[in-house]
């Protein structure tokens, strides 16, 4: 078989289009392209996490305004995790903070819910109203416990 060099370019340039879509969608999951000012650090302690990771998704409404910056435990031996959001929302004090889920088994993030206060978080300042993520393998525990599935009643009869 005979080589040919506009084949071969055009075979190069084939690939290389194929690993900057791979490149370009990498980050797009990743979460690293989050392009959005920030400026302005929250706090929120939730009692389960689920799946939440660093550099996840805050939205409000959709929109994404932030990402999660540090996970860990506070005092109380509850999650508490930072987020940074871009500083030129203003965000009343009873806004409340949900770990949601993308989907039916996609990645999670926080979804902000602007409250009705006039006085505004300042930076640093604690999301008090949580909601945490929904634990699937509690629900199917209490839902096969509730139906009677245990096995433990029986056995007493």
């Amino acid at each position: 078989m005979q080589t040919s060099p506009s084949r071969d370019l055009a075979v190069g340039l084939f690939v290389l289009l194929g690993l900057a879509a791979i490149a370009y969608l990498s980050l797009q999951l990743g979460g690293l392209s989050y392009k959005g000012k920030g400026g302005l650090e929250l706090h929120a302690t939730f009692g389960q996490i689920g799946g939440l990771a660093e550099r996840a998704p805050v939205v409000i409404s959709g929109v994404r305004v932030g990402k999660v910056t540090g996970i860990g435990l506070s005092e109380d031996m509850r999650a508490r995790v930072t987020f940074d959001v871009d500083k030129a929302l203003e965000l009343p004090v009873d806004t409340s903070a949900s770990i949601r889920t993308a989907g039916l088994l996609g990645n999670q993030f926080i979804e902000l819910e602007p409250g009705a206060e006039d006085e505004l978080l300042a930076p640093g300042g604690e999301i008090g109203i949580t909601e945490s993520a929904l634990s699937i393998e509690k629900l199917v525990g209490s839902l096969v416990h509730d139906a009677g599935l245990g096995g433990d009643e029986e056995a007493s009869e």
